[in-house]
């Protein structure tokens, strides 16, 4: 009888033992993803920052030696190359401007994935052999960081969020 009261009593901690162990877990996991919850404004600021200012960066290599860039034009033989690597150029230096401010972030992403479309289109893809090659194709994941700018929008920590609020319409950040 003795026995069975241990077991009983070991089995019954063991079991509030389980339970506050799951409620610490749940109390933990609740609290990390509150945390994560009130500051989700950093990650698009974090994309935007670190990627404008790649494509800014880009853009202004390119504008700065247009020449060489044309030749590359010349020699995928796109279409009018001195014009379309001038517009390809300055695409990616304002668009990576704006893109850093957060400013007219959806509306600079389209000609963004325009430019990655024919970077695609006419220039990646004569390398590329299957559907693998495609996905890790570079031109492929930016037009999808593109894409999700322009669903997303630039986030709480733009300007654009600063004109909107400074015209009076009511932002979802």
């Amino acid at each position: 009888m003795a026995a069975a009261r241990i077991r009983t009593q070991d089995a019954g901690s063991s079991c509030s033992r389980d339970f506050t162990m799951r409620q610490f877990i749940a109390d933990k996991a609740s609290r990390l993803l509150e945390l994560l919850h009130a500051n989700r404004w950093v990650g698009p600021l974090v994309v935007r920052l670190v990627f404008g200012y790649f494509w800014l960066e880009t853009g202004i290599a390119k504008v700065q030696n247009l020449d060489g860039f044309t030749q590359r034009f010349v020699g995928w033989h796109i279409p009018h190359p001195a014009f379309n690597a001038a517009l390809s150029a300055w695409t990616e230096l304002l668009g990576g401007l704006f893109i850093l401010l957060g400013l007219c972030t959806r509306l600079v992403c389209i000609p963004m994935i325009i430019n990655m479309a024919v970077a695609v289109t006419l220039v990646v893809s004569a390398n590329l052999m299957g559907l693998d090659d495609y996905v890790e194709a570079d031109e492929v994941v930016y037009s999808l960081i593109f894409f999700w700018l322009l669903i997303a929008g630039p986030g709480k920590a733009s300007l654009d969020t600063l004109v909107a609020r400074w015209l009076g319409i009511r932002t979802q950040d």
